[in-house]
This record gives structure tokens, sequence and C-alpha cells, in this order.
């Protein structure tokens, strides 16, 4: 069933099972521009792009314990208990906490991590952010007004950590 009407029929408007001339029907006189009508593929197509790059929120109101695992990206506003490990950019929003280990593509805090970060390509601490736990990322930048306790290594992949562990790697 289609919800729009062909171009080359008379005129755009909605064309449903509703008669044109009936109360209920919608006063439609054109379609915007940027509306595509929808095709039998839609719904399958946007989940795809949902599962591949979407982002999943957890609620400032919500307290979850578990474990997370995926492709996309996470945003925490509330509390967190468990490993996160995600290809995608985990966000700490002001307020929110997360208890348990990390591993992801970028780590962006401004809330509290008690746990490690055990491999991030980039770590950004912003203000008012906390960390008590180890750093190891691609890069790491802190801004004033954060505030960390552990260890932290930054810049080395492990490449270039193996060829100065053999002591070929250049100066």
């Amino acid at each position: 069933m289609a919800l729009w009407k062909d171009s080359a029929s008379s005129g755009t408007g909605f064309a449903g099972n509703v008669p044109s001339g009936s109360a209920s029907a919608p006063a439609r006189e054109s379609v915007p521009a940027n509306v595509a009508p929808l095709s039998p593929e839609a719904p399958r197509r946007a989940a795809k792009e949902r599962a591949g790059g979407g982002e999943s929120i957890i609620a400032s109101g919500l307290t979850l314990e578990g474990k997370i695992v995926g492709s996309g990206s996470v945003r925490v506003a509330g509390r967190f208990k468990g490993d996160v490990q995600i290809d995608g950019t985990l966000t700490l929003d002001g307020g929110a906490r997360l208890e348990g280990q990390v591993k992801a593509g970028a780590v962006i805090v401004s809330g509290e991590l008690v746990g490690n970060i055990t491999e991030a390509r980039q770590v950004d601490l912003l203000q008012g952010g906390r960390v008590e736990g180890d750093v190891k990322a691609g890069s790491f930048t802190v801004a004033p007004g954060a505030r960390m306790r552990g260890k932290v290594e930054f810049g080395w992949d492990e490449e270039s950590q193996a060829l100065s562990d053999t002591g070929t790697g250049a100066l």
C-alpha cells in the first residue's frame, strides 16, 4: 500500500484507504521536497542504520548492571556497573557514573569512571570529569577542572612498543 500518490497521478496528496472526501482524511495539498515516499525496504534499511552506527542511551534516571558489547556508540547519563567493550564512542555525561573496565574506540568523560580504560584510540577527560583507574589510549586530553587518580599511557601503539622493546626502533 502506497502512502503517497505518484507524482504522475492527479496531484500529490495522501493515498490510503480513507476516501478523500471524508472528514478523517488528512488535508495535504503537497508533499515537501525533503520527504520521500516509504518503500517496503524502509524499515529494514532503518534497522541496519541503527545497528551499524547508532547511539544507545542509558538515561539519567536509570541504574543498570551487566555488560555492554557491540559496534555502536553508548551514552551513559545514569549509572552503569559492568564492563563496556564497543567499537564506537563511550560518552559519560555530567552526573553519570560507570564502574567497570572500558575498551572503546573513543571515551569522553564528563561524569565519573571508576575502573580502567584498557584500550581506546582517544580519551577526553572534560571539565568536571573524574577517572579513578588506569588509562591506556592513543591520545589523551585533559581539560581544566578534571580529576584523575591512576596511571596513564598514551601515544604508544603496539607496533612502536614492540620496536622499542627490541631496540630496533628509531629515536
